[in-house]
């Protein structure tokens, strides 16, 4: 499936007060898409409302927003409903919601194992079901938000990495069964990004993971927005930005080549820091 037009559309984007979320809501203004946002802190998003409606195309366009706890699956269906009611239903639904906490394996909590789960997998879940009847009446589209981390598993992302990969694999069994209804579903799957929740990211980063994570670029999150949305022109499956495409391809295609990359970095950073 194919988005040939973004006039018009209503979209939905769940994270997107910052980030992949909001650079691609305000790209979708542009386009004459109605948009309206989803995410926990009202201050963001009000915020994130005077940007995208500054892009609009047209002044028949709408713009709104909801605060909303995706892990929370009764909010999710309750907000939802409100949300078809009173702007429409979706045409479009981007799932950009994440956050990612490297650490050491043994540092990290259950606590934090099931906040990953349930903000990447669950919440995923729980907002595509609580709209997709309406995706399927009106034959949209569904992207979901992932990252490198969701075919390759880094040093330091043991619980990022198992939310993701499970995001990887519900994404590619909805697409299956979604394609005989008409409805388009994709996944993104960009390289390290330059958002705010990328600067958390790097608080307490293991050296290791730093290491590995280096010769894969950062890239803005206006760049990652816009492969999003050729990409959803194009109906691609996995849209990989920048990096992204060449370290997909060694993943599926020589698998032992990534291995032998990552090993070697964490090699000469830990002999480094044995000859000092």
């Amino acid at each position: 499936m194919k988005i040939k037009d973004f006039e018009g559309k209503n979209v939905y984007v769940v994270g997107g007060s910052s980030g992949i979320g909001l650079s691609a809501a305000e790209i979708l203004a542009q386009r004459g898409s109605n948009v309206i946002l989803f995410a926990r802190g009202r201050e963001r998003l009000e915020e994130a409302l005077e940007k995208v409606t500054a892009r609009r195309k047209n002044e028949s366009q709408r713009f709104t927003f909801k605060q909303l706890d995706i892990s929370d699956h009764e909010e999710v269906e309750k907000v939802m409903a409100e949300a078809v009611e009173g702007f429409g239903p979706p045409d479009i639904l981007i799932n950009s919601a994440g956050r990612a906490l490297p650490d050491y394996f043994e540092n990290i909590s259950y606590e934090q194992l099931d906040e990953s789960m349930k903000l990447h997998l669950y919440g995923n879940w729980n907002t595509i079901k609580a709209l997709l009847p309406h995706l399927k009446q009106r034959r949209g589209y569904i992207t979901n938000v992932c990252s490198v981390v969701g075919f390759v598993g880094p040093f330091g992302y043991t619980d990022y990495a198992a939310s993701k990969f499970a995001l990887m694999g519900l994404t590619e069994a909805l697409r299956s069964e979604l394609k005989p209804c008409g409805v388009g579903v994709s996944i993104l799957c960009p390289p390290d990004t330059d958002t705010p929740g990328f600067e958390v990211e790097n608080r307490n980063k293991p050296p290791e993971t730093a290491a590995v994570s280096e010769g894969g670029g950062l890239m803005r999150p206006e760049r990652v927005a816009q492969a999003l949305i050729k990409g959803m022109e194009k109906g691609k499956f996995v849209i990989t930005p920048g990096s992204a495409k060449m370290i997909y391809v060694l993943k599926r295609h020589f698998p032992w080549l990534v291995d032998y990359v990552m090993d070697r970095e964490i090699r000469k950073l830990r002999k480094g820091k044995a000859a000092s």
